[in-house]
């Protein structure tokens, strides 16, 4: 299952994902979006199911898993929600957004989907974190607070479980061309300047595209990765480099 698969890198990694042969559940709270997804899959010859689901919405994740009705092999944390802002300009209420979606969402999910994996002592979790869970990232305080606890959860459930048989991995992308971040760029006064600092950050010049984040996540999600848990692949074309 992917979540926040009905756009964007969700949409990607749910593509990717059915094109090497997993029967992907793409999952999000956009109906419209997921159902695109899934057509789009199907019509490649891929298998999906398309699950309406807010991740911060026990009923919704508990909808979820009895419509699956059986232990996921991956599991994918992608949904997630960002904000522009410092400190002294973030509402109490756009932080507390935050960490509703990014990482209390991440945490039910896991929750409601772990159990199964265990009892199986097999399967591999991914969570979408970001190099602003890693390094700071200037005039983004919430979201930079949120994805810093992402990447420390990750790590907690590798060492809670690492006996288990299941991996836990973060990834760490810079800015990716998506649509979340171009909402993002409509915040800035000058959006055509704030997207020449956000292609500048990154060495390549540009920024990443969905199909590069889903190829890590098909990575961390195979058999070759087996000796990889509680990681966090940064995927950045070196901004965090000289930090």
């Amino acid at each position: 299952m992917v979540t926040g698969a009905g756009s964007g890198i969700g949409a990607a990694i749910a593509e990717a994902f059915a094109a090497a042969g997993a029967h992907v559940f793409v999952a999000d709270r956009d109906e419209n979006g997921t159902q695109k997804v899934t057509a789009n899959v199907v019509a490649a010859g891929g298998k999906a199911t398309a699950l309406r689901l807010d991740i911060t919405n026990e009923a919704d994740i508990a909808a979820a898993r009895a419509a699956i009705a059986q232990p996921l092999d991956i599991l994918v944390n992608n949904a997630g929600v960002g904000a522009v802002g410092t400190i002294l300009t973030t509402p109490t209420a756009d932080l507390q957004r935050l960490l509703d979606v990014n990482v209390t969402g991440t945490f039910l999910v896991t929750k409601a989907f772990l159990p199964a994996m265990l009892e199986r002592k097999k399967g591999s979790v991914i969570n979408l974190a970001s190099i602003g869970g890693l390094v700071g990232i200037r005039d983004r305080f919430a979201y930079t607070t949120s994805k810093f606890a992402v990447v420390g959860m990750t790590k907690a459930l590798a060492l809670d479980h690492s006996a288990s048989g299941v991996r836990f991995n973060a990834i760490c992308p810079c800015r990716v061309e998506t649509p979340f971040v171009a909402k993002r760029l409509a915040e800035y006064p000058d959006p055509v300047a704030a997207r020449r600092e956000m292609e500048g950050t990154q060495l390549a010049g540009r920024m990443a595209r969905p199909g590069e984040i889903a190829a890590a996540a098909l990575y961390l999600a195979s058999d070759e990765a087996a000796m990889v848990t509680g990681s966090s692949l940064v995927i950045d074309s070196g901004w965090s480099a000289g930090r």
